[in-house]
């Protein structure tokens, strides 16, 4: 089956609403044989789409996939605000002072914010603070204020506005949370909001398209094209091809020399034979390994 133990890659799987990223990693681990499973980025419970399992040996270029920007299917709704910014939270406040709002408000809201932003985390959010999560410092009520974090939100487009529902696409970068997206247009607005649906699309240029749903991932043959080698989705980097002398030198801690080696890059990938060899470093005319894969 394709789920043996030494297998190594990328698995892409479209995540319903409902259960966790860990439950998904679970099923994945019983499907595949192997405990040996790690995914590139939380989806909280209520979201649906993309989840990139890496799997065996890939499990260790998990983080050079989790820093890709995320593109979302989004929902706002405005009029009301909830403890956890999304519908699974209890209700904060409510109005209908959306019903005053002028589109062109409503736009301006969730458009202000494209571009580098200052954002504050959800208080129920997977965050650490002091050594714990933040959601479980707000469920004991000890959250602490968090101080914002810088994220980029490359691109914005609002989709439709069927109020007091706001459509939206958004592409931001790695610790961008959407939810907190819809609550601070909500305070732009001055009426309370929360982000109502959400479904991931696409991880860099991986797309939920490919993806195999979770209800059918123990089936061979419908994994099969949901399956990428490490290789495949680290296009994003620089890429160096070297020959069998080089790979040798790379795998076991030794740099080798490099035709091309200009500009110079802190992260880039050496492959032979269309095989992923290392994670490597690139100055001075030389490929200097920093994670090497057998």
């Amino acid at each position: 089956m394709m789920g043996a133990s030494d297998r190594s890659g990328v698995l892409l799987v479209d995540k319903p609403a409902g259960p966790t990223s860990h439950d998904v990693v679970v099923r994945a681990r019983r499907a595949l044989g192997t405990r040996r499973i790690g995914h590139t980025g939380t989806l909280d419970p209520f979201a649906s789409g993309l989840l990139a399992l890496c799997v065996g040996a890939a499990t260790r270029i998990a983080s050079l996939l989790s820093a890709l920007p995320k593109r979302y299917e989004a929902e706002m709704t405005l009029g009301t605000s909830t403890t956890t910014d999304d519908p699974t939270g209890e209700t904060v406040a409510t109005t209908d002072d959306w019903k005053r709002l002028e589109v062109g408000r409503i736009t301006e809201s969730l458009l202000g914010q494209i571009g580098p932003l200052d954002q504050r985390p959800p208080a129920f959010s997977a965050k650490k603070v002091q050594g714990e999560r933040m959601y479980r410092l707000a469920r004991a009520g000890r959250a602490p204020p968090v101080e914002p974090v810088r994220v980029v939100v490359h691109a914005l487009e609002i989709t439709a506005i069927r109020l007091p529902v706001v459509h939206f696409l958004i592409v931001c970068s790695a610790g961008t949370y959407v939810r907190a997206i819809a609550r601070d247009a909500g305070d732009r607005l001055g009426v309370p909001a929360h982000l109502s649906a959400l479904r991931r699309t696409r991880i860099g240029d991986l797309d939920v398209a490919d993806a195999v749903a979770l209800e059918e991932i123990s089936d061979p043959v419908a994994v099969q094209p949901a399956w990428r080698a490490p290789l495949d989705v680290l296009h994003h980097l620089p890429h160096f091809d070297v020959d069998g002398r080089g790979a040798d030198d790379l795998r076991n801690g030794r740099a080798t020399r490099c035709q091309r080696c200009d500009p110079p890059c802190d992260v880039g990938i050496a492959a032979h034979e269309a095989r992923l060899v290392a994670i490597v470093r690139c100055d001075d005319g030389w490929l200097r390994p920093r994670k090497v894969f057998a």
